[in-house]
């Protein structure tokens, strides 16, 4: 159910800082995180110093989908930025919240350590591997993004969930610059 995995150059880029603009253009004025190391630098930092987002740091990551539906309940769209083991460790809140509840959980899932050039399913790591099969089987919506070509995803994936509403991954293959 990925929409549209352009195969990435080795020269491609990815700007955090055209991530955040399409995330704020979607409506989002919150991003819910535990500190990412694969987005780290060019989305986390860039957030943290944004005035027109909130930062709201948790714990852990399945808190982020209890206060993100809060959020949504008072009309505010939040995005939840993890890495993909912080997902896979928040699966039960995934399924209830998202799933079950049809939330607008809009996920930025960073693939840390992926390897240039190759698609999840085809990784050498297992817990990279399995990340688009279960969000396949869950019926969550997915679109990768590993270069600024990609950004162009962001912001109809973020409005279609909050219409609809639906939760959606936002794969993120590289780390953002």
């Amino acid at each position: 159910m990925d929409v549209g995995a352009p195969a990435a150059e080795a020269g491609d880029a990815l700007r955090g800082a055209g991530i955040i603009r399409a995330v704020k253009d979607a409506g989002v004025t919150y991003v819910l995180s535990v500190p990412d190391l694969h987005t780290a630098g060019g989305i986390l930092a860039p957030v943290t110093a944004d005035k027109e987002l909130t930062l709201i740091r948790t714990c852990k990551e399945d808190e982020a989908f209890g206060i993100a539906a809060g959020l949504s309940y008072g009309s505010k769209r939040a995005l939840i930025l993890i890495q993909y083991t912080g997902f896979l460790y928040s699966m039960n809140a995934i399924r209830a919240i998202a799933c079950e509840h049809s939330m607008p959980m809009v996920m930025m899932i960073g693939l840390l350590s992926k390897e240039p050039g190759v698609p999840p399913a085809q990784s050498r790591r297992f817990g990279l591997r399995i990340i688009e099969p279960i969000l396949d089987v869950m019926g969550i919506e997915r679109h990768y993004i590993d270069t600024d070509a990609d950004i162009a995803k962001i912001t109809p994936a973020i409005r279609k969930a909050y219409e609809t509403p639906k939760p959606v991954a936002l794969l993120i293959g590289r780390r953002p610059v």
